[in-house]
């Protein structure tokens, strides 16, 4: 039989929503179960929130302050009057909670020391872990609130004394990968009121309810940075030049010139600025000699990796090497791969088959079958 994490039950029945025996012992002595519904001002958003009320909870609407940008991005002044919207014709009161002092310390200024390390990061993931189930968590706490409700396409369930994050029921919109660093309390009161719908039932329930927002595209850029163009923010932002240096070939032999190691990442082909007889793409990024080596397609596939700052959901320690489904990149697809904890913040994965751009500073995360197992930054 092949190890798993997993607690004996999982994968038997799904709680939706998941209560603790606490929180049902709560409900012997309340009316309604009260709920914080974190509305980006998006579709998902806010349809959780109407699901919510739907479900017997006390709600109200929330929009986080997180940066003062302007436009087309997931934390706009317009994304907050289409949340405030949304609550209104939902009959439930509406805040605006500012962030912005926390999301700049945790987010922004960390994305700004990966890029400076050579590394890529994933600030969503960030965002989720330091802002909405941290940050909001810490305030839905403080105002005596049972719930954080939020627009996620993720499950979960609790099997015997562990509450586990599973996929959705739409596997094109499964979010699991941004979730791994919730922790045991957060999953016990979170509600993923999505976990069941397809992204077009979304749509149909916000249409047919008026919403604004019913056919509100998703957000696709980070909200700092809209324009995509990561090297002019990190210079903006920093105050700082990053100045050129050395493209070079495996063997160290200078093939041209850079223009700032915070301009590119791991698998960039394009933009370089060079001309040769095959195509020429990033392979490393080396921040203390301020060079960036280049190699051909094949010089970016690796068999393996190591994690750090991880967190484990099915279990508290992987006590021994297992066989693990591996992702590590949002949207790239699961490889098999063997996982051993080496450390108590530190993972070792072996693939069974050479990965491509295997990128310090994205999330590696781990699946058994449809459950999240964990997951970690990638060294």
């Amino acid at each position: 039989m092949q190890q798993t994490l997993l607690p004996q039950d999982a994968g038997e029945r799904c709680l939706t929503p998941v209560r603790s025996n606490k929180a049902q012992k709560i409900m012997e002595l309340k009316t309604k179960e009260k709920a914080i519904a974190a509305m980006s001002g998006g579709v998902d958003s806010s349809v959780a929130a109407y699901l919510a009320l739907q479900q017997g909870y006390d709600c109200i609407g929330v929009t986080l302050k997180l940066y003062g940008g302007e436009g087309n991005t997931c934390c706009s002044l317009n994304d907050t009057e289409d949340a405030r919207s949304v609550a209104f014709k939902l009959g439930i009161p509406f805040y605006a909670f500012n962030f912005q002092l926390e999301f700049d310390e945790k987010i922004i200024k960390k994305f700004v020391r990966s890029y400076e390390c050579g590394e890529t990061p994933n600030p969503c993931i960030d965002c989720n872990r330091f802002m909405k189930f941290g940050k909001l968590f810490e305030r839905a706490q403080e105002l005596d609130y049972d719930y954080i409700v939020t627009g996620h396409y993720a499950k979960i369930e609790k099997h015997s004394d562990r509450f586990l994050l599973r996929k959705p029921a739409d596997s094109d919109k499964d979010q699991t990968y941004v979730l791994y660093a919730m922790t045991q309390e957060q999953l016990a009161h979170t509600l993923f009121p999505l976990a069941d719908l397809q992204k077009s039932q979304v749509r149909e329930i916000a249409e047919s309810l008026g919403f604004v927002n019913a056919k509100k595209p998703d957000s696709q850029d980070i909200c700092f940075v809209p324009s995509g163009d990561y090297g002019s923010f990190l210079e903006h932002y920093s105050g700082k030049t990053y100045l050129p240096g050395n493209f070079t070939d495996k063997n160290g032999n200078i093939i041209g010139k850079h223009k700032g190691i915070t301009k590119y990442t791991i698998g960039q082909r394009k933009g370089l600025g060079l001309s040769s007889s095959e195509p020429m793409y990033v392979v490393q990024k080396c921040p203390e000699t301020n060079s960036i080596i280049l190699g051909a397609s094949r010089d970016l596939f690796r068999k393996s990796l190591e994690a750090e700052d991880i967190n484990l959901i099915a279990a508290d320690s992987i006590p021994c090497p297992m066989r693990v489904k591996a992702k590590i990149r949002y949207g790239r697809g699961e490889a098999d791969a063997t996982v051993e904890q080496i450390a108590e913040d530190r993972i070792h994965l072996k693939f069974d088959e050479p990965q491509r751009a295997i990128t310090p500073g994205q999330a590696v995360v781990l699946y058994d079958g449809d459950y999240v197992l964990g997951g970690g930054t990638i060294k």
